[in-house]
């Protein structure tokens, strides 16, 4: 079976290429038709994902609890023991949450504390910042950050909020999104900090402090927990978490074969603002349910939802394999046939199985990935708001693909079929969380067995958010960012 090339396209994004000319600030697009880059989950890359958008419909369910009670905490409390009893479940009598779980401003503050603020995230990968003095930029919920490789090769992640009066030292309008420096330098009063090893985030000047009294030692940038895991940068804001390795460690036996670490980065896609809450765009990333429906005509003739095998996982991390269709190769057309034909579009080494099909990969709580021979794409949705959502979306080949004559056809080729995916996606997104916002009855309805991450994930959601919950009181902090 030929590799083959995949989906994800917004309707309007940003993107960020290495091989523009020079790295460029965020560039942002949007339509004049309302939709305003609405679109958003896998479904793309190198190769077709699991498809981008909400899912099969599996979200509403008002259990009577009512969502105007968000600033009551018994509302929270609530909607809390509701989500401890449907994630104690099995699986075969799994329920879908109740719908304020996707609305509630209340309950959205309680995600950001217990768990953005004191979770492992995804913030790039190590070709992003790849030679000492490189740079990458990064917005996680309330927390800027700025992650450097140092001239002894460290990486370090450090907030971006400068310690003066709180600009951000670098500021979208005014810096590219990845470059290279010696140096942080804050663009409002010029206080500058250091880069290098033990010192990374401290003061390194401040220009006319000499009358005040000021304790240069004292100032610096806050860090945060910095591990490598697979080639991606993982940062967590609370100093007391456990090391992700460990937790990890079972899938990344699974994911070994494709070297992720050893790959580099083709372009990374985005979507702000998308109106939906991010639990529905990673519920959607993470089953190929919805293939039978939204993609009928797209991603299931190549990649058919019906046969994933799905892997019998526990705690945080989630596979599932895709296995190509027998006539994948028809549905693709004799053009992405012959740009994937090269042998340096394809991942070094990969067995029989690995090149039979993609593998769906996720870690909780906002990382979905999909594996293919010809590359990675990598999912992240993060919390902008109750309903809304930023998501991106990095696209990873082998090293050598960049330099193959095939390699602009490949691009070219992916970004399209990503735009039609996406376009399908769209109605999808927007039309779940306007049922979510009706507050709906009890859909009364069960998971498929296709369904099994989305199970999970109620599972890792109790956990996170369900620990020392005060029976007549608020809901107690998570760590702070």
């Amino acid at each position: 079976m030929s590799p083959i090339t995949g989906p994800m396209s917004p309707v309007t994004r940003s993107e960020s290429e290495p091989d523009d000319p020079a790295p460029a600030a965020t560039r942002s697009s949007h339509t004049d038709d309302g939709t305003g880059g609405d679109g958003t989950g896998p479904g793309s890359g190198p190769g077709p994902g699991p498809g981008s958008g909400p899912g099969s419909g599996h979200h509403g369910t008002g259990r009577g609890i009512d969502s105007d009670s968000d600033n009551d905490n018994a509302g929270v409390g609530a909607l809390l023991g509701e989500l401890s009893r449907v994630a104690g479940l099995p699986l075969e009598r799994g329920e879908t949450l109740p719908s304020a779980v996707y609305t509630s401003p209340a309950f959205h503050r309680l995600e950001r504390e217990r768990i953005f603020r004191g979770e492992w995230l995804c913030a790039g990968h190590v070709d992003q910042v790849a030679s000492p003095g490189d740079y990458l930029r990064v917005d996680l919920p309330g927390d800027p950050l700025v992650v450097t490789r140092d001239e002894d090769g460290e990486l370090h992640a450090l907030s971006r909020v400068c310690r003066h009066r709180f600009m951000d030292v670098l500021p979208p309008e005014a810096a590219p999104e990845r470059g290279s420096l010696k140096r942080l330098t804050c663009p409002y009063h010029t206080w500058t900090y250091k880069l290098n090893g033990e010192y990374a985030g401290q003061l390194h000047g401040a220009p006319l402090m000499n009358r005040v009294e000021f304790d240069r030692a004292a100032c610096r940038l806050p860090r945060r927990r910095l591990e490598v895991w697979q080639g991606l940068i993982m940062v967590n804001a609370d100093p007391s978490a456990e090391p992700l390795a460990p937790q990890l460690a079972g899938l990344a036996e699974r994911l070994a074969p494709y070297r992720l670490a050893d790959l580099a980065v083709a372009y990374t896609a985005r979507w702000d603002g998308v109106p939906a809450n991010w639990k529905v765009a990673v519920e959607n990333g993470a089953e190929s349910y919805h293939h039978l429906g939204t993609h009928a005509g797209t991603l299931e003739p190549v990649l058919p939802g019906r046969d994933t095998v799905l892997d019998d996982c526990e705690g945080r991390w989630f596979t599932a394999f895709m296995p190509f269709a027998p006539a994948a190769a028809e549905a693709l057309g004799e053009d992405a046939v012959r740009a994937l034909s090269d042998p340096a579009a394809l991942i070094p080494g990969l067995g029989e199985a690995e090149l039979s099909g993609m593998l769906i990969a996720g870690v909780f709580p906002q990382l979905v990935m999909a594996f293919l021979p010809t590359g990675v794409t990598c999912f992240r949705w993060l919390p902008t708001g109750p309903g809304t959502h930023d998501a991106l979306a990095t696209v990873f080949v082998p090293a050598a693909a960049r330099e193959s004559e095939q390699y602009g056809e490949f691009l070219r080729m992916s970004r399209a079929q990503l735009e039609l995916v996406q376009g399908e996606d769209l109605i999808a997104v927007r039309g779940v969380q306007r049922g979510l916002a009706t507050d709906p009855a009890p859909s009364g309805g069960r998971f498929s067995h296709l369904e099994r991450p989305l199970w999970q994930f109620q599972r890792y959601l109790a956990s996170r958010l369900t620990e020392a919950v005060p029976s007549d009181g608020p809901p107690t902090p998570g760590p702070a960012a």
